[in-house]
């Protein structure tokens, strides 16, 4: 089952109107829009130990070109100071949502850590992210 819902979200940053509510919203147009340097960085922080056994985002290359992500990063660990890389996305013109191969989680904290975007693109745009 989804457990999004049981998490607090922060960015790194983000443009007026395209922050974390947009990024949650069901609607694919709507989308979180960072407004700073790379790497971004997506924070899902849960109250309490979490099993974690699926991610997937949600991309389009068609509408975002230069901001779509090309190179992803995934951390996990109970807090800010021990987190630990579990996995890398490279990606080329993703349309849709995009399933994260991952193994099974046991953590407090989730980092999405955005390092590249298409045509060197500087910001990027996330428009869903799911967790299970």
């Amino acid at each position: 089952r989804e457990i999004s819902t049981l998490a607090s979200w922060t960015v790194s940053s983000s443009k007026p109107g395209c922050s974390v509510p947009q990024l949650r919203h069901p609607s694919p147009n709507l989308f979180w829009q960072s407004d700073g340097p790379q790497p971004h960085y997506l924070n899902i922080h849960f109250f309490k130990l979490v099993h974690i056994v699926g991610l997937r985002l949600y991309l389009d290359f068609e509408q975002d070109e230069s901001y779509t992500p090309t190179r992803i990063v995934l951390l996990a660990g109970s807090g800010m100071n021990d987190l630990v890389e579990w996995g890398e996305m490279r990606l080329e013109n993703p349309r849709g949502w995009v399933k994260v191969n991952m193994p099974t989680l046991r953590c407090h904290l989730v980092q999405v850590k955005i390092l590249e975007n298409h045509q060197n693109g500087k910001d990027t745009h996330l428009r869903g992210l799911q967790v299970f």
